[in-house]
């Protein structure tokens, strides 16, 4: 049963005070406290030049400390991450690969937040993306009144990033145009920016020490803009795979969804029982066969963990808003049609199949409400 939060749970969510009237606080205010004891704590362990803690901070932060009562805030495997924080040491960019919904832009953030202090020097791709969008503009007003000249030029994420030795995000990059993406070869192999408007002595901006980009990409987008094989041989790639361990997933998925609750000042918490629902039935879509390994036909939409925590959260707004406060699983059937149904009216003709052919049988713990639930699928 879904139960109301009490002060002292609140004041342990790890919101400080200046997160607090923010919707969504960046890592880097999320998790204040935390990032400044690491990096007091470990500052005599040898770090890049240019980065805020050492790799081991970084590692630790981002996987949690049990014993200090940590918990992580992405989950996988030790090597996979320790292999993303080298590459962002070297001279390759690093390029995170996967599945929609699968934390990679939250992965980015949170290694960007323990090694530059700063996840906000984000370039979010699209097809209008644009070189200004990436590099620099100019304020037209000045520019007409002095010229070119430092002053009438507005940065964009990577000159701040090259001027202030921080990390840049690039967010969906094969949604760029092929010429768009390939702005960053020259700053990537020579570590360089040319402003050909200034003047001479001012033409090029050199990196300095702790720069890099983390570059994200869907897996479903591939094809859309592929990458130049230039750009590619300047990115290490790693592929960012789902939860493997269910327990793991519905540790997180309950976490995150009642800190988003939090945030949002709803005194609602979602239980365990509720979390295995929700959990093992995006799970089995997902996969496209049950626990015992009995094959069903998957919906052509991504039901990630982040739809889970997205679902799990508006359920206990509406809980909260409409009803007693309780969440229930008609709550949670209510708001994963949102979840299913995005571009194929087939699934949610796919999600009542298996409502019917398999939570019907189950009938421990919630699942009969879950099934009898079945009618808010439309």
């Amino acid at each position: 049963m879904a139960k109301k939060r009490t002060g002292s749970q609140k004041a342990s969510s790890g919101l400080n005070q200046a997160s607090l009237s923010q919707q969504r606080p960046p890592a880097e205010v999320l998790f204040a406290d935390e990032l400044a004891a690491l990096a007091s704590a470990t500052a005599d362990e040898p770090k890049p030049p240019g980065w805020r803690m050492s790799p081991r901070a970084v590692l630790s932060f981002v996987l949690g400390d049990a014993q200090q009562g940590k918990p992580p805030k992405f989950v996988g495997r030790r090597a996979f991450l320790e292999r993303c924080i080298v590459s962002l040491a070297t001279n390759r960019g690093l390029m995170l690969i996967g599945e929609p919904g699968t934390a990679k832009s939250y992965l980015s953030e949170l290694l960007t937040a323990a090694i530059s202090g700063d996840s906000t020097l984000t370039i979010q791709g699209s097809a209008g993306t644009t070189e200004d969008n990436i590099r620099y503009s100019w304020n037209y007003a000045l520019l007409v009144a002095e010229g070119p000249c430092e002053n009438s030029l507005v940065p964009a994420p990577l000159y701040l990033g090259m001027t202030h030795g921080k990390l840049v995000r690039f967010e969906e990059i094969t949604r760029c145009a092929l010429e768009i993406q390939d702005v960053l070869l020259s700053v990537l192999s020579d570590r360089v920016m040319a402003i050909p408007e200034l003047p001479e002595q001012n033409r090029s901006l050199y990196a300095q020490s702790g720069f890099n980009v983390i570059a994200t990409a869907n897996t479903r987008d591939r094809g859309v803009n592929e990458m130049s094989a230039a750009l590619k041989r300047r990115f290490n790639f790693e592929t960012v795979h789902p939860i493997a361990d269910i327990a793991e997933e519905m540790h997180l998925v309950q976490r995150e969804t009642n800190r988003n609750l939090d945030r949002s000042q709803v005194p609602v918490t979602i239980d365990q029982d509720l979390t295995e629902l929700l959990v093992t039935t995006f799970r089995e879509l997902r996969q496209g066969k049950t626990i015992d390994g009995q094959g069903i036909d998957p919906p052509t939409t991504v039901l990630s963990t982040a739809e889970a925590v997205g679902t799990a959260y508006a359920a206990g707004v509406h809980a909260y808003y409409y009803a007693d406060g309780q969440i229930e699983p008609t709550h949670l059937v209510r708001h994963l049609v949102g979840s299913v149904l995005k571009d194929n009216p087939d699934d949610l003709k796919k999600v009542r199949h298996y409502f019917d052919h398999v939570i019907k049988k189950r009938k421990q713990g919630r699942w009969k409400e879950f099934y009898d639930a079945r009618d808010e699928l439309t």
